[in-house]
């Protein structure tokens, strides 16, 4: 009955602990390497493991830590986490780096969900669990925070990377409005492109004042000539007087121009340089983030064949953007209806893998902050340099700890961990199937709070709250099966080359 969030830890063990690693790799110092001609020293993460949980007693001896036992003595179930870290000081004759020799270092506790992968209980038999004190027929599930049992909730939002269509009243007019919640690495950024009273696109992301025009902004992506950007959106006849009223509105004519006018925007009265500069981070970095997966891992500025990287993920997000404006017009002339936001297809659900990543990401930033500074203050202080003393263990610790006992988690979200309620077996399962819906409970959202038809057989229509969660607090169905999605578009997109499927962008590139 707890499959769903033990297969989502577990995964997040295996796979997501590693690939919020990978994404960090290295931690950049300010320190100059002494006697090696002022040369770059930095800390080069590697493989990370989850050990199992054990308890550290007042002498100093340490012996497994079993939930039951965690439960009785008020402690934290948790597990030491390892990585392997390796100190470089600058580049040899070659141009290598120089390392130490990677160490092992413990920088924290897990707190781990009884009965997952990293627990003491998995893979025991009834008469073993029995042995250590714990019920053969708990579910698990939950973790066990200074002798409390607690439980994540499910999270239900909308689907991110999807393009989804509205329309809003604004003055008396209707704005049509294609929308994408555009996430990579737990950023989180939406991009609109609406229709205003004149047909013509607007585009707004975050970082942005206000609005961009959708021509000038193809523009600065990269698509310079008009019959690229119109072919971008659609070759439909009905479209095409659209955008023929769009590229007269226009006021760039080449990348370089299309690129001042969104620099002017994000940075006005400042030096042409720094506004180019700032054009393009925004561009990289804030508009449509999900499709930055195209770079290659770890290519560098200096490498070669960068600019070519950063032109063909602009031209990427070109195309997207026209697919937006195609969606937006397509709701103009009544070729598609708007998105139901209730329907299940447009949410997916946030378990307790995904939520642990999330922090995880974040306590790792911290920490690799804190290693940072205690590194450049050891080399002020003309100390040897050394990884064992630079990781202070508490600090991951604490910012893993902190959420997961008071339920505030990162993104401003509350009552994601709750006490896990025991007031009889049935209880117990019921919250560890519970979903909560992020949508203001002040709020009337009837539409929300209804049943829809697509939650036949995945939610169940009758286990609902009384009062203001009605319809916002709700139970899985009990044969419910979670599909999980697939992070890394690589494979899809192999098997769709294999069937024939052509890619228009490196046509275009």
């Amino acid at each position: 009955m707890a499959r769903h969030q033990l297969d989502s830890f577990n995964n997040f063990l295996l796979h997501n602990l590693q690939k919020v690693v990978d994404e960090q790799k290295i931690i950049e110092t300010d320190i100059a390497s002494r006697g090696k001609g002022n040369q770059p020293v930095w800390v080069e993460l590697g493989h990370i493991e989850v050990k199992k949980p054990v308890v550290r007693e007042a002498d100093g001896s340490q012996s497994d830590l079993f939930p039951s036992e965690a439960r009785l003595r008020n402690l934290t179930y948790a597990a030491p986490i390892q990585l392997d870290m390796t100190l470089c000081k600058g580049y040899d004759e070659n141009g290598k780096p120089i390392r130490d020799e990677p160490i092992v270092t413990t920088i924290g506790q897990l707190p781990v969900m009884v009965s997952s992968m990293a627990c003491n209980l998995y893979g025991l038999s009834d008469q073993e669990r029995i042995h250590h004190g714990e019920d053969p027929l708990d579910p698990g599930g939950y973790f066990i925070i200074n002798g409390s049992e607690r439980v994540l909730m499910t999270l239900e939002d909308l689907a991110s990377n999807k393009i989804m269509t509205e329309f809003t009243e604004r003055y008396n007019e209707r704005i049509y409005v294609a929308k994408v919640f555009s996430q990579f690495r737990g950023y989180r950024a939406l991009v609109i492109v609406e229709r205003n009273r004149k047909n013509l696109l607007e585009v707004s992301f975050p970082s942005v004042a206000g609005h961009l025009k959708f021509v000038d902004l193809m523009r600065a992506l990269g698509l310079m000539g008009d019959h690229d950007i119109v072919n971008a959106v659609s070759t439909d006849e009905d479209i095409l007087t659209f955008m023929m009223q769009n590229l007269e509105e226009s006021e760039c004519d080449t990348v370089e121009d299309g690129i001042m006018y969104v620099g002017k925007k994000l940075a006005p009265n400042q030096t042409r340089d720094y506004q180019r500069k700032r054009a393009e981070f925004v561009l990289d970095n804030y508009l449509l983030p999900h499709l930055n997966y195209l770079m290659p891992p770890g290519l560098k500025e200096e490498d070669p064949g960068y600019q070519e990287a950063v032109e063909s993920v602009r031209l990427a997000k070109a195309h997207f953007l026209g697919r937006m404006a195609e969606a937006c017009f397509d709701l103009v002339l009544n070729k598609r209806r708007i998105d139901d936001k209730d329907h299940y297809s447009n949410k997916r659900l946030k378990l307790a893998g995904d939520l642990m990543e999330d922090l995880f990401r974040i306590s790792l930033n911290r920490l690799t902050r804190d290693v940072k500074y205690q590194l450049e203050r050891a080399s002020m202080r003309h100390r040897d340099l050394s990884i064992s003393t630079a990781v202070r263990a508490d600090v991951l610790t604490e910012r893993l700890l902190h959420p997961l006992a008071t339920g505030n988690w990162v993104g401003g979200r509350t009552g994601v961990s709750q006490l896990l309620d025991r007031v009889d077996h049935m209880a117990v399962l019921s919250h560890l199937r519970r979903v909560i819906s992020p949508l203001s409970r002040s709020q009337p959202h009837f539409e929300a709070r209804d049943l829809h038809p697509t939650q036949w057989g995945r939610i169940c229509p009758s286990e609902t709250p009384e009062g203001p969660n009605c319809g916002l607090v709700k139970n899985f169905a009990q044969m419910v099966e979670i599909s999980t999605g697939v992070e890394e578009e690589a494979e899809i997109n192999r098997i769709l080359y294999n069937l024939g499927v052509e890619d228009l962008r490196r046509e275009t590139a």
